[in-house]
């Protein structure tokens, strides 16, 4: 298995530079797949995935901007710039199509990039995500805490809303090493995608979604719930829906269930 750390610099419309990190595993020669991570948190929130699937796909992975090492740009930013950042990945790798699996923001990222830039996609995977995500007065006002008091305002109270108690019973230290990385985030990178998905809904036009699509739920997810995950595959045509026994982050406290059903949809 071949591992690359490296970053491009994404140029945006109004002229502002932004470093966006990825990480590619696998043979360049496979199929592609894109892995976009949650708020809150970067790429190695998929390492089991990327160290499963590196044999048969060309994995990337990517920390969406505002995160990990990615910069935030300085200005602010909408859903359509996240999904613009992906097409320019996918450029600067010479990547006309790849699959893509997005989990909660990312998974935002790629419904947007389903409705208007399909070309670019072979299948889609949204894991615990909606097509609206909380309403615009939370998300304002989580950014405006963050702006004000730092990271630790969100990162004490993250692993309830991120896992299932059993699993913070059970696995303490992968969720120890997860809210680190929260906390590690830059407040004001974090606080620019508070309000980008305050901005984002994408209710009224997900049913354009014309990419083979799999919804993927966690069965005790507190924030994109089960109903939410229902009503997103309803929306899209020829799409479906399975649930995991997760809460919020599903890829990680049902890492082989998550990989399998991933394996299986996209082989």
């Amino acid at each position: 298995m071949k591992q690359t750390d490296t970053g491009i610099v994404v140029t945006t419309s109004n002229g502002n530079d932004t470093l966006l990190h990825y990480r590619t595993d696998g043979q360049r020669g496979n199929p592609c797949l894109v892995l976009s991570n949650s708020l809150g948190t970067d790429l190695s929130m998929w390492d089991a995935q990327a160290a499963a699937l590196a044999s048969r796909f060309f994995v990337v992975r990517y920390d969406t901007r505002g995160h990990g090492l990615s910069a935030g740009g300085g200005a602010p930013f909408g859903i359509e710039r996240l999904g613009l950042d992906v097409v320019a990945l996918l450029d600067h790798l010479e990547i006309a199509r790849a699959a893509f699996c997005g989990i909660s923001m990312g998974g935002l990222t790629g419904q947007w990039l389903g409705i208007h830039q399909p070309q670019r996609l072979h299948k889609l995977v949204l894991a615990n995500t909606a097509a609206r995500i909380g309403g615009a007065e939370a998300w304002l006002a989580r950014a405006a805490l963050v702006r004000r008091d730092g990271m630790a305002a969100v990162a004490d109270g993250a692993a309830g809303r991120w896992f299932t108690p059993q699993f913070i019973g059970r696995e303490p230290d992968t969720v120890a090493r997860m809210v680190a990385i929260l906390r590690g985030q830059d407040a004001g990178g974090y606080a620019a995608c508070c309000e980008a998905l305050a901005q984002a809904d994408l209710r009224a036009c997900v049913g354009t979604l014309g990419v083979p699509t799999l919804v993927i739920a966690g069965e005790q997810d507190p924030v994109t719930t089960l109903d939410d995950a229902r009503w997103l595959q309803q929306q899209v045509g020829g799409s479906r829906l399975a649930s995991l026994p997760a809460s919020h982050i599903s890829n990680v406290e049902a890492a082989d269930l998550f990989t399998a059903q991933l394996r299986a949809f996209l082989l």
